[in-house]
Parts: structure tokens; C-alpha cells; sequence
């Protein structure tokens, strides 16, 4: 097998110009909001990694004892020779996949994806170790733009894990799950992790923990702006807020303003005005129901294959087939 690759699709540059733009449209919308990729820094990949630990953080065990339980099943169903994922970070869960479809003996590729090029690095080493006969070919770039470059010549599926999909709004959602099925031949799948819509008391607090690490990864997004756009945030003076849209379904992650403030970002030439108690959303992470999501897939010309949930149906894998 070929030695593991790593092709760079997205660069420093790049990425810095995307948050430029970013910023500067959500900083100066009413009401104010930042895109969630932002708090993915070292620092927030890190503080991410401390949440998935948490007490009350049940999506990302969940998912991981769920795959646990039905690898086999899916390696099974989907007869993967190119497995390719999106925001796959340090692939961790995906070991459990990647044992699994190995074993049914028709895994070739593994084809992981991330905006970052060191979380990838990591990943594709320790894969070297544990998977010394695989080939994995890792794209740097952000999961939106990726699409395009996929490999082919083999059955693909596509695994887009961890309530991912949720952090878009319905509008994108159709968007990329359309994208997904257009470079997807027929027959060949998508594999998604789904939240599902629970108990609020329940759900809540998975992303406002007694700890205040959720807090603590909220205000990140205001470091990462101080230290690429060089801003001026006091990010002490935002307070982490998680409330439950009962509407749209979704939890939203905001910073308030504690005080009235001031705030430049010099290389926007910038200056931004925060009033008291004056909210910014940082996310959205939307929950579903398996009819929406079946609806959802539909329209993008997806049928549902499978659909796995843990005994609380708090999480689900959705095994999905491009029509």
C-alpha cells in the first residue's frame, strides 16, 4: 500500500481571508453571529476535546458506543471501498468504522478530512500504526468546499458524524445534503450522526455545564479573533449562554455583553459597539426527528437504508443510499 498522503486544499491565507470575511459580516449584522468553525483553534480543539468528557455531554458517547455496537452492521450493509469524512478531527470514533469495514474485507481508502492540518497529521500517524495496510489520503479544506475533489472508483460512503449536520441552518442543510448527492453515483452512501430531540433538562446542560468548559469554549471564538484579526475582545466580559429554541428545535449558543463596550479589530478596520445584555450568536445545533431527517434525505435524493438509535433515542446513525 502507498505511504499516507495529506493534500492541502485550504491554506493559512485562505483561512485567515474566510475569517475576515466571516467577521466582518457578522459583526456588523443585526442581530449580531460568528460561525461555529471559529472556535476550532488548538486551544478550542482542546477544550472540545474536555467537553466530549463531561458528565453532561452525552452526544459524543453516545455516537462512539453506538458505532461500537453497530460497525459490523453497517461495514456489512454499505460494502465500503472508500470511506471519506468530513470534519473528521482526530478520527478517534471512526477507528470503530475503520475496524469493522477492514474486516469485512472491502475496505481500500480512508479519506479523512479537517480544517486542520495538524489535527489530521496526528490522526493519519496513529493510523499508520493501526491500520499499516490501508491507504488514507487526508484533505486539509473546509468540508463545504471539498466535495468536488472526492476520489472515486470505488463503492464510497461518506460519514458526517458528531451532530454535525446541525450546526447548519435548514437552508444549508438542503444545500449540502444536495451537494453531497450530486458527486455520490447511485447506490453508494452517506452516513450521518444525528442528535434527536430530547428532554430540554436533559439537553440543556450538555452545553452549559457546571464546570463552565462549554463557557469557557464559547469565548474562545472572541480569542481567536483577537489573535488573527488582532481585535480587542475582553472575552471575560461575555457571558456563555445555552437556550432551547422549542421552535426551530435547536440549541443556541450566544455571548452577552456584560457591560456596555467597545470593540476594534484592526485588521478589518473595524470598530464594533456592544451594548449591555446585548447577545451574539456563536451556534446553532439543531436536534431532529427521524421523520424530518427521512423528509430532509428525500429531498436530496437519499433513501433511508438503516437507522440505529441508543436506548434512550437520544442519538442516532443514519444509514442513508444516493437514489
Amino acid at each position: 500500500m502507498s505511504a499516507p498522503t495529506l493534500e492541502i486544499h485550504l491554506s493559512e491565507d485562505q483561512m485567515t481571508e474566510a475569517l475576515r470575511q466571516d467577521a466582518s459580516a457578522g459583526l456588523t449584522a443585526t442581530p449580531k453571529s460568528l460561525p461555529p468553525k471559529w472556535f476550532y483553534d488548538a486551544r478550542g480543539s482542546e477544550l472540545f476535546g474536555a467537553i466530549t468528557e463531561l458528565p453532561e455531554y452525552y452526544p459524543t458517547r453516545t455516537e462512539r458506543e453506538l458505532l461500537r455496537a453497530k460497525a459490523a452492521e453497517i461495514a456489512k450493509l454499505s460494502a465500503t471501498q472508500i470511506l471519506v469524512e468530513l470534519g473528521s478531527g482526530s478520527s478517534e470514533k471512526t477507528m470503530l468504522l475503520l475496524d469493522a469495514m477492514t474486516a469485512e474485507g472491502t475496505l481500500e481508502q480512508y479519506v479523512p478530512q479537517d480544517v486542520s492540518p495538524s489535527a489530521l497529521s496526528g490522526a493519519i500517524d496513529q493510523l499508520r500504526l493501526d491500520f499499516p495496510g490501508l491507504n488514507v489520503h487526508g484533505v486539509v479544506s473546509d468540508f463545504t468546499d471539498t466535495l468536488h475533489n472526492l476520489p472515486s472508483g470505488g463503492r464510497r460512503t461518506i460519514a458526517f458524524l458528531g451532530g454535525t449536520l446541525g450546526n447548519l441552518v435548514p437552508e444549508e442543510r438542503s444545500e449540502f445534503l444536495g451537494s453531497i448527492a450530486e458527486v455520490l453515483d447511485p447506490g453508494e452512501h452517506l452516513l450521518m450522526g444525528v442528535g434527536l430531540v430530547i428532554d430540554p433538562a436533559v439537553l440543556v446542560p450538555a452545553y452549559d455545564d457546571a464546570a463552565g468548559v462549554t463557557a469557557e469554549f464559547n469565548r474562545n471564538v472572541l480569542h481567536v479573533l483577537n489573535k488573527r484579526l488582532a481585535a480587542d475582545f475582553e472575552p471575560e466580559r461575555f457571558e456563555h449562554i445555552a437556550l432551547w429554541d422549542e421552535h426551530s428545535e435547536w440549541i443556541e449558543m450566544r455571548l452577552e455583553a456584560t457591560s456596555d463596550m467597545t470593540v476594534h479589530v484592526r485588521d478589518l478596520d473595524l470598530t464594533v459597539s456592544f451594548a449591555a445584555g446585548e447577545q451574539m450568536r456563536t451556534e446553532i445545533s439543531a436536534k431532529f426527528r427521524l421523520d424530518g431527517i427521512a423528509d430532509e434525505l428525500r429531498a436530496a435524493e437519499f433513501g433511508i437504508e438503516h437507522v440505529w438509535t441508543d436506548p434512550e433515542d437520544r442519538f442516532a446513525l443514519v444509514l442513508a443510499t444516493r437514489s
